[in-house]
């Protein structure tokens, strides 16, 4: 369904030209479920961006992005146009702000169905309805007519994975689809798209900074770091046995319910390098406690396992130093 080749994002800025995206290769395929997760400023949601053809005109481009056998790296932006809605869709970061707040929420939804599947307004509106009832929304023809400034987050979210599956997507990106949520409404929404996937056999990229998000709504994940995919394998394999330090960095930071209140979260100490400045060696050895000299001069490959199981590590976890 979408095929990311070698694919380098790069912005221009007064600092110089920023690294956001190095060289990412990952297949999805028809009706896959793959989790994209690292922390904020690793690229994730520049990538994601990138496989819509979202791009602001300060990007450099390289490396090829195919949608549904279409080269999308290749076409115009007005043909880029044509597969948005119908072909890919985008639930953006943060409900609170991502809806327009001036127009009803009917009008929001509506206007996908009516430019992109040229449906009546009538039709648009019946349509509209179904997909509020669809997404669980209470009393779906009262909510057309509401400013999102009258629903809550949860509400706001709802409305937005509306949106998005107006059209039937066949591929939906999810981008930190559970931002500002309390845990409650958290799940809800991580559940509700999983079930939408499988009902609609829809292919989705659940883009997040949380490990736990993706345990349980993805088939795969690839683990993103200062722009590099530094892991990649099965959900399942990933949690038996990671290979990346940073991957088990982001799973100690997770909080647990049997941590004594009061006590200090696990953190990652030190902070992503800057991406417009090259350094030499791995990316992540100045924050990792496995670091050794060989880290700090070379850069690693990504490695495959005869699993398929990937990982960028000189020395990764469980295996003999």
């Amino acid at each position: 369904m979408l095929k990311l080749e070698n694919l380098e994002i790069s912005f221009a800025t007064n600092r110089g030209s920023l690294h956001a995206v190095k060289g990412v290769t990952l297949d999805i395929a028809a009706g896959e479920s793959i989790g994209i997760v690292g922390e904020s400023g690793s690229g994730k949601t520049v990538l994601s961006r990138a496989s819509m053809g979202l791009l602001a005109p300060t990007a450099t481009r390289t490396g090829t992005v195919t949608f549904d056998g279409k080269e999308i790296s290749s076409l115009s932006r007005d043909e880029v146009r044509e597969t948005w809605g119908t072909g890919m869709a985008m639930i953006f970061q943060d409900p609170m702000t991502a809806l327009n707040p001036v127009r009803r929420v009917g009008s929001q939804i509506m206007e996908g169905l009516t430019v992109r599947l040229g449906m009546s307004k009538a039709d648009a509106r019946k349509r509209a309805i179904e997909l509020l009832g669809r997404v669980r929304i209470p009393d779906p023809e009262q909510a057309l007519k509401k400013f999102p400034g009258q629903l809550s987050g949860g509400m706001r979210q709802r409305v937005m994975i509306a949106i998005a599956l107006a059209c039937n997507p066949k591929l939906l990106f999810a981008d930190e689809p559970t931002t500002a949520l309390d845990v409650t409404v958290q799940a809800q929404i991580l559940q509700l798209l999983s079930e939408l996937r499988k009902e609609l056999n829809m292919s989705m990229v659940l883009v997040t900074h949380d490990l736990g998000v993706v345990a349980g709504h993805t088939d795969k994940i690839a683990v993103m770091y200062a722009g590099e995919v530094v892991e990649y394998a099965t959900t399942k394999d990933l949690f038996a046995r990671m290979r990346m330090p940073y991957t088990e960095a982001l799973m100690k930071s997770i909080p647990r319910l049997s941590t004594p209140s009061g006590s200090r979260l696990p953190v990652i100490e030190g902070r992503l390098p800057d991406p417009t400045k090259p350094e030499p060696g791995c990316l992540f050895a100045s924050r990792c406690p496995y670091a050794q000299e060989k880290c700090r001069t070379q850069h690693p490959d990504l490695t495959t396992d005869s699993d398929g199981h990937q990982y960028r590590c000189f020395f990764p976890l469980g295996a003999a130093q």
